[in-house]
């Protein structure tokens, strides 16, 4: 062999080896997330709210058949679903293919697989029956570091409308005989047909084929009436921090009742709750005042008499609390917009709540390391 043809094989041969050299990588997952990153300091509580679950979380593993996701990591893909306005599992399980952070948050090495979509969807399920969304809530607000942000005596509640992913034109009469939940729909060939003009539907006579549990509803005068569920939050007045998060039936009496369960089983006896002037009623000031609670609702005095005197309005804590209880619209904004629940993409109220809550759950999460932080 000529010396010149010795030389250019062994170069050849060189850069083939530093080209299988490269196929390897020797930094850990770890290293690839910035040590300022926004999500070290949300893991870090998530982590410590897991490990309160762990019993909860662990009667949810698959006994025998094919091993089941960990409930864990099921729970952190839908954390960061919230955080980052993934519109669907099927985007989610993309994402998770192929973004180093998602992989990291969630706990899945390198070389893990991602799971399929329709496997992900059937072990979220088993979350909802164990009511998690729900536990994993109070387990972040009932972290040390976290307790002492919230306050005990100042509150505000509110609420507002989930619109459900239901076509006006699956809610039909009650005895039409239409096609079941889930089968019809907007897209069905006897909706399509059907002709909605001058008929007259009410929540007594009609219900969505689509989502039974959904109620036509309307937010106020002049506001078109939608297919919707209706969310509650309770914040404490404090830091803003949501303490209490609730979906219920859309109908005119839902707000004021579920403020009042939620001010029962979180308000204590001398605390204040504030709210907008829908919760300006008589039912309502006096339930809170059984419960041991001052109301501290804005008036509402036209063309009527205000359940709110001076005995309330003249101390200074009630203009406080009428500043303070406009950023519970915050929470509201965040969880419709970037929590993507301004039309929920599930069926039936006992998912939705699930997820409402969770959303709720993760507003605390983007919230509270800003305020620790703060705080020193």
């Amino acid at each position: 062999m000529h010396v010149s043809d010795s030389f250019e094989l062994g170069h050849a041969m060189r850069g083939e080896d530093q080209r299988s050299e490269g196929i390897f990588s020797y930094v850990r997952l770890e290293q690839r997330v910035p040590a300022d990153h926004p999500l070290r300091a949300i893991r870090d509580l998530v982590d410590a709210a897991l490990r309160d679950l762990s019993r909860d979380l662990g009667k949810l593993y698959a006994r025998d058949g094919r091993p089941s996701i960990p409930p864990e990591r099921l729970l952190r893909a839908l954390l960061l679903q919230a955080f980052f306005t993934v519109r669907s599992e099927r985007q989610l399980m993309e994402q998770l293919d192929y973004n180093l952070l998602f992989r990291w948050f969630v706990g899945l090495s390198m070389d893990d697989p991602v799971w399929d979509a329709t496997v992900f969807c059937k072990n979220r399920d088993r979350l909802l029956e164990g009511d998690i969304a729900a536990k994993f809530f109070v387990a972040v607000l009932n972290l040390p570091q976290v307790r002492k942000l919230l306050s005990a005596e100042h509150f505000s509640v509110d609420g507002t409308l989930i619109e459900a992913w239901a076509s006006l034109k699956s809610f039909v009469p009650k005895d039409d005989g239409g096609p079941p939940a889930g089968k019809g729909g907007a897209g069905s060939s006897r909706n399509a047909e059907r002709d909605f003009h001058g008929q007259k539907r009410k929540n007594d006579t009609h219900s969505s084929t689509t989502d039974p549990d959904a109620r036509l509803f309307r937010k106020g005068a002049g506001k078109e009436a939608k297919l919707c569920h209706m969310g509650h939050l309770m914040m404490e007045n404090r830091n803003g921090l949501l303490v209490d998060a609730r979906l219920t039936e859309a109908n005119g009496t839902a707000e004021r009742t579920t403020a009042l369960d939620m001010i029962e089983d979180t308000a204590g006896p001398g605390s204040t709750v504030g709210g907008d002037k829908g919760y300006d009623t008589a039912d309502f000031v006096a339930g809170c005042r059984e419960r041991g609670c001052t109301p501290h609702v804005a008036q509402n005095d036209t063309n009527r008499r205000s359940a709110i005197d001076a005995r309330t309005t003249r101390h200074p804590g009630y203009r406080i609390s009428s500043i303070k209880r406009k950023q519970i619209e915050e929470p509201f904004g965040w969880i419709k917009t970037v929590g993507g629940l301004r039309k929920t993409r599930h069926r039936g109220r006992g998912l939705v709540e699930w997820f409402f809550v969770l959303t709720a759950a993760a507003y605390n999460l983007i919230r509270i390391p800003k305020l620790l932080a703060a705080t020193g």
